[in-house]
């Protein structure tokens, strides 16, 4: 136990990772009943999208779940902080903005917030506003980064040096060893996204899957950098258009409407690859094969423990 599985009354502090309108209530309760932390992320589906993704999770977990609302890319922040009220769940993450207005009316409601920071500067202020744990989030993670493009490695140990309440690691993240190295940064759990995808559980495309058990760490690239928008995804033809696109001078309007959630449902759930785009971290270098659920949690902990042991004994 650590304070992160006290707080959450978790097993394990393996946290699922908010994954937009892709999320389903399948890969949530496999990761809750397992022992980590399932997650719900918004996206841009509305109310009753995700209304319905709570009910059939709670269908399939008596356990602890979280909702992720990505407040600059919902536009129902107000309505989803209810429905929380409303369906009693646990924890809640907020990303992709300043989660300070909300963090009272749902420290009223008792919940437990998790605030996603991208660098000291955002770690102070999220626990300056009252948030609970902080996910410190490198840019080798999947999808939508900070453009300060800081590495795990570097920010997690910085952000532990000058915040108190428990921090977790996200950010190239996808297995045991992994998860020693984010404990001895400070770090006192993981988040993890594209590791979920390849799993037997995650019902995502098959396409998805097989893209990522064959890609490597440098298939996992960066679009939007000269909009100012960065994301990462996986080296596909749609990709590839998306680029040429940049090159010649692409505006952020144009960019923004090209990557809404409408691609990544094309990519991720139809596996249309010409059409749609896959989000994935730098962690694909790592996935060879897809487990359950459960079995990739259990090999995490016990990999983690001897990585550990292992550690320490050649420093002896």
């Amino acid at each position: 136990m650590n304070r992160i599985t006290s707080i959450l009354n978790i097993n394990y502090p393996i946290i699922q990772g908010g994954m937009g309108n892709i999320s389903n209530a399948k890969l949530a309760a496999a990761v809750s009943e397992a022992g980590g932390l399932g997650t719900i992320g918004c996206g841009t589906m509305s109310v009753e999208q995700v209304e319905g993704i709570i009910t059939e999770t709670k269908r399939l977990t008596k356990k602890p779940f979280a909702l992720n609302i990505a407040i600059n890319v919902s536009p129902h922040v107000d309505e989803l902080i209810e429905l929380t009220i409303k369906h009693n769940i646990p924890v809640i993450s907020l990303s992709a903005g300043n989660p300070t207005p909300f963090i009272p009316k749902l420290h009223e409601y008792g919940k437990v917030v998790l605030a996603i920071v991208a660098s000291v500067k955002h770690a102070i202020k999220a626990e300056e506003a009252g948030a609970d744990i902080l996910v410190t989030e490198g840019y080798e993670a999947a999808g939508i980064n900070s453009t300060l493009e800081l590495t795990t490695f570097t920010l997690v140990p910085q952000v532990v040096q000058r915040v108190s309440v428990p921090i977790i690691a996200a950010g190239g993240v996808g297995d045991g060893k992994g998860l020693a190295a984010a404990l001895m940064l400070g770090a006192e759990g993981v988040q993890i996204g594209t590791r979920f995808i390849a799993t037997k559980e995650a019902p995502f495309h098959a396409n998805y899957k097989e893209k990522l058990i064959g890609a490597s760490g440098t298939d996992a690239i960066i679009i939007g950098r000269s909009v100012g928008r960065i994301r990462r995804v996986l080296n596909t033809n749609y990709v590839q258009h998306l680029l040429e696109q940049e090159k010649g001078g692409i505006s952020l309007q144009d960019f923004g409407q090209s990557t809404t959630e409408k691609y990544h449902v094309l990519g991720a759930i139809n596996g249309d690859l010409n059409k749609g785009f896959l989000n994935s971290g730098q962690v694909a270098g790592l996935i060879e094969d897809i487990p359950s659920v459960n079995d990739l949690i259990n090999d995490m902990i016990k990999i983690a423990k001897k990585q550990m042991k292992s550690g320490l004994t050649l420093l002896e």
